[in-house]
């Protein structure tokens, strides 16, 4: 099998996906390192021997009981150092940067990917800020990998269309991972007239594309604010309510993560530890007392913190809550039942898109990484001639602009009026932008290439063929909504056109307009 395979690399778990062709996405299980439920691999690692030659990956760390070990071979939390300014010094004989384990860990799920699967591409995920050198560190950490395509995205994009939201769509992350909190009010690319995120090629063919002049086309962040607090936090409190006297071991610890995993679906859990006497405990909780336990702790108020904060800076860019278009819940500790309802208590009038918090990065991912091929991005775009009542001219609308892929999702819709009584007729004048002298990527045979574009609004040039005229029966009135338009391009790289009269109440069958490119 080929196909896309994404690897979204989270601070507490990685999530594997693979998609073959047109059949759904799918999560994939990697044996002995990925867990059973949910299906993702815990982001660890412990190193054996000076050499790395041999560490233990994700559920072994977990098995070996040395998740929560306070030793130098425990790798975990080095996702976001990764080209940040901390560089950890040797320790024990067994020095590792951050890119080095974050490197190694990416080859050793490379490597455990089923034997029946040669993936043609790999795209993978990055936090919508990350350092300057996330880049840089991912395509070096792909080069020992043999998959000719490497792409990538970002995360809250990613989580977006995963989530099935549209492009251009202002979206609320909140991202609830094992160290970190995260809240991030955001802006995906695209909407009307706007081409769609598309992931990013950092390697095609063989070829290193890091000096190519594609820019990253993440989303736009309006505000986002961050607690150095997590889910293995909440273990730790956990294990401090139950065992008091204990001190809090990793075989407690991990015993309290799965008390306060299993909430996620009980109202009560049971988990059974051997204390230091080797006796076995029964543990016991409950989501009241988790609840009350995140409350005491402060927690909660800290997300009231957050969410304020990032919601005013929303408000300085004159984008009211009303306008948030979704809440999406990232990482496990979203799942936690006191979360789910301090979210839906200060959120209540934003839907809230939580059905696959773990993995909707990593599908959308996939999503957001069609087959580059040339067919699938525009090089030019097309407008649509309109008339303007306020200048009394016409001006040319953007339908499709260079870079939107296709063939599109979802079709753009317009509404149009007459310009004058007695209106037998509406013309569709369609145009392509003329090449100028701004720089702009677009790919040719699979591969970006800079092409320049007149800063500006683009001096647009006619197509040598138009459609005919949409006839109106009975003749339209100026200043009157007469048809709804809704515009697509087809798989064939068709402008195709549904056309509704709107006082008629009847639609024309979709009719292609002509080529796109």
């Amino acid at each position: 099998m080929g196909g896309t395979i994404a690897i979204d690399l989270g601070s507490s778990t990685t999530v594997v996906a693979h998609q073959q062709g047109d059949r759904p996405p799918s999560l994939l299980a990697l044996p002995p390192y990925s867990l059973s439920d949910p299906l993702v691999v815990p982001t660890l690692l412990w190193l054996n021997d000076p050499n790395h030659s041999q560490p233990l990956v994700g559920r072994q760390v977990l098995e070996a009981g040395l998740a929560h070990a306070d030793a130098p071979g425990l790798q975990r939390d080095f996702k976001r150092r990764i080209a940040g300014p901390e560089r950890p010094g040797s320790a024990g004989g067994l020095p590792l940067s951050p890119e080095r384990a974050g490197s190694l860990l990416l080859q050793r799920l490379w490597q455990a990917l089923p034997a029946d699967l040669n993936p043609e591409r790999l795209v993978l995920t990055a936090p919508v800020e990350a350092p300057p050198g996330y880049r840089t560190w991912l395509l070096e950490a792909c080069r020992p990998l043999a998959v000719p395509e490497v792409a990538l995205v970002d995360e809250p994009t990613a989580a977006a269309i995963g989530a099935g939201l549209p492009a251009g769509s202002t979206v609320l992350v909140v991202d609830l991972g094992g160290s970190t909190i995260d809240v991030c009010l955001v802006q995906l690319e695209g909407g009307e007239g706007r081409a769609a995120p598309i992931a990013q090629l950092l390697r095609f063919a063989g070829r290193d594309l890091a000096h190519s002049g594609q820019r990253l086309r993440a989303a736009r962040v309006i505000g986002k604010a961050g607690l150095a607090i997590g889910g293995r936090d909440i273990d730790r409190w956990i294990a401090a309510q139950l065992c008091p006297d204990q001190p809090a071991s990793g075989t407690l610890l991990e015993a309290c993560e799965q008390l306060k995993c299993g909430l996620s679906d009980q109202e009560t859990t049971l988990a059974l530890w051997p204390d230091a006497a080797g006796r076995l405990r029964e543990l016991h909780f409950s989501r009241q007392a988790l609840a009350q336990l995140l409350e005491r702790q402060g927690f909660l108020a800290g997300l009231d913190q957050l969410l304020e904060t990032v919601l005013a800076a929303g408000r300085a860019a004159s984008i009211r809550t009303d306008a948030i278009a979704a809440v999406l819940p990232v990482g496990g500790s979203s799942r936690l039942p006191p979360v789910r309802r301090w979210l839906q208590d200060r959120l209540a009038a934003v839907p809230l898109h939580d059905r696959r918090p773990v993995e909707a990065v990593a599908l959308g991912a996939l999503a957001l990484t069609p087959g580059v091929r040339v067919k699938d991005v525009l090089a030019r775009g097309v407008s649509l001639r309109c008339w303007d009542r306020r200048s009394q001219r016409h001006r040319w609308h953007p339908l499709f602009l260079p870079g939107q892929s296709w063939p599109t999702a979802a079709p753009l819709e317009l509404v149009l009026g007459c310009s004058h009584n007695g209106q037998p007729a509406i013309e569709l004048v369609l145009g392509e932008p003329a090449a100028g002298q701004r720089h702009e990527v677009v790919f040719e045979d699979g591969l970006p290439q800079l092409r320049r574009w007149q800063a500006g609004d683009a001096e647009v040039c006619p197509w040598p063929q138009q459609p005919a005229p949409v006839p109106l029966e009975p003749p339209g009135q100026a200043a009157v909504d007469r048809l709804r338009l809704r515009f697509s391009i087809s798989g064939s790289g068709d402008l195709m056109l549904e056309c509704h009269d709107l006082l008629r109440g009847t639609a024309q069958p979709p009719r292609a307009l002509g080529p796109v490119r």
